[in-house]
């Protein structure tokens, strides 16, 4: 079937090779027309060629309808009116045929070459018949100039306008598909970035809760650890050394104001939204909220005012050490300032490093090493082997298994290196170097 330019759908509601209903009945008004036309001229040519009436008003009523298949075939009703050219019929057939093969998807020489032999017929068929009626009426001087004029008029006129009129038609409709196509592309690659950006934003809710989880995890288990090894010393002291007891009593309550006051600011920035309220909602897609308020909800754990620094180190170690443990900090290098996730990041490593070493190796001797470097800073928490295996759980201390994940996905959101493993000598070692 060849395309004629009507619009196109996936599935035709019209009969037979039509694709609508009104396309059917245009055609078949065109092909009722065009046949009643060739009837009516089929007399004379009846008479001319000294055949009964009735033939040739059956052969042009036949000739007219093939107007019918001019969506289907329209070279087919070219040729068939370019036939029945000499017998002075098919004009409208001429014309509808040829506009609809210039607006069809043939190839343009296919085109010019029915148009021109189109053309060609209509000029010989029109010359002839001047020319005859000139010489009936005996004005041969007039015929010199006149004829050849008529004739190319006639046959100019009945070949280019329809010609160019659906050389127009088609590229405008071919136009129209393009932009269509292109506007349904369009449509579909906006569909696939809003479902890549509600991955986005969903992937981002996720970081936030574990960023969010991560960071709980750090504030709330050295704090507690801490707790609970001072309470199971109080418990063993409580009559033997009151005075020991107190001093552990007043270390318990110290951390657990230090937890719920490390606890309070985060859960304040949580609930403030600093760093959120940049975030607007109008004209700005969902998705597009989501990833901005879960990053900025991110960057407000990770970069909170309140957060630990290096500063705190000496503190923290010395917590550990009021806890029991015997713990040494070196630290090399001149001490400088970093970023305020630099100093967290690495304040954390050391905190849930030591942390560790009370809930698995406590009692052990514990090494804490801080290097100052040009473009990174190292640290270092290892521990010797624990003398009793078992006190560990003697204490009491539960592990969640996160200790280890956090750390290394704190110094990698750094683009840092973070190594853990146990010693040759029975201990364990948590490494981490993170850019400056």
């Amino acid at each position: 079937m060849t395309t004629t330019g009507e619009e196109h759908t996936a599935a035709g509601t019209g009969p037979w090779w039509w694709v609508r209903w009104r396309s059917a009945v245009l055609d078949a008004s065109l092909a009722s027309a065009s046949a009643v036309e060739c009837a009516i001229e089929g007399i004379p040519f009846a008479r001319d060629a000294g055949l009964p009436v009735l033939v040739g008003v059956v052969f042009g009523l036949v000739a007219g309808s093939v107007l019918l298949l001019r969506r289907r075939w329209p070279i087919a009703v070219v040729l068939v009116s370019i036939a029945i050219t000499p017998a002075q019929m098919g004009f409208l057939m001429g014309l509808v045929g040829l506009y609809t093969l210039a607006a069809s998807e043939l190839p343009r020489r296919i085109i010019g070459a029915l148009a021109g032999m189109s053309f060609a017929g209509m000029l010989i068929v029109t010359f002839v018949r001047a020319h005859q009626g000139m010489g009936v009426r005996g004005d041969v001087t007039m015929g010199d100039w006149f004829v050849p004029f008529v004739s190319i008029a006639t046959a100019i006129g009945m070949t280019a306008p329809p010609v160019l009129l659906g050389l127009y038609v088609g590229a405008r409709r071919r136009l129209m598909e393009s932009l269509r196509e292109r506007a349904d592309s369009l449509e579909r690659e906006l569909q696939l970035l809003a479902e890549r950006a509600e991955e986005r934003a969903e992937w981002a809710r996720n970081e936030e809760r574990t960023r969010i989880a991560r960071e709980m995890h750090d504030v709330v288990a050295h704090r507690v650890s801490l707790m609970v090894v001072h309470a199971a010393a109080l418990q063993a002291v409580a009559r033997k050394d009151p005075e020991k007891a107190v001093k552990n009593a007043a270390l318990v309550g110290d951390m657990g104001r230090q937890a719920l006051t490390e606890l309070r600011e985060m859960l304040g920035v949580l609930r403030t939204g600093d760093g959120l309220s940049s975030v607007r909602v109008r004209a700005v897609p969902l998705a597009a909220v989501g990833v901005a308020a879960a990053a900025a909800a991110s960057r407000a754990v990770d970069d909170g005012a309140e957060g630990p620094s290096l500063a705190e180190l000496d503190e923290l170690v010395g917590q550990s050490a009021a806890a029991g443990m015997v713990v040494e900090l070196s630290v090399e290098g001149a001490v400088r300032g970093y970023a305020a996730r630099v100093e967290q990041t690495a304040y954390r490593v050391v905190q849930e490093a030591l942390t560790n070493v009370h809930k698995h190796a406590a009692g052990a001797k514990t090494h804490v090493r801080l290097a100052h470097r040009d473009a990174e800073i190292a640290m270092q928490v290892e521990n010797e082997c624990p003398p009793e295996p078992g006190s560990a759980s003697a204490v009491g201390l539960p592990s969640g298994g996160n200790g280890l994940l956090g750390m290394k996905e704190r110094v990698a959101a750094l683009g840092g290196v973070f190594v853990s493993g146990p010693t040759d000598s029975g201990g364990f070692r948590v490494s981490a170097v993170i850019p400056a």
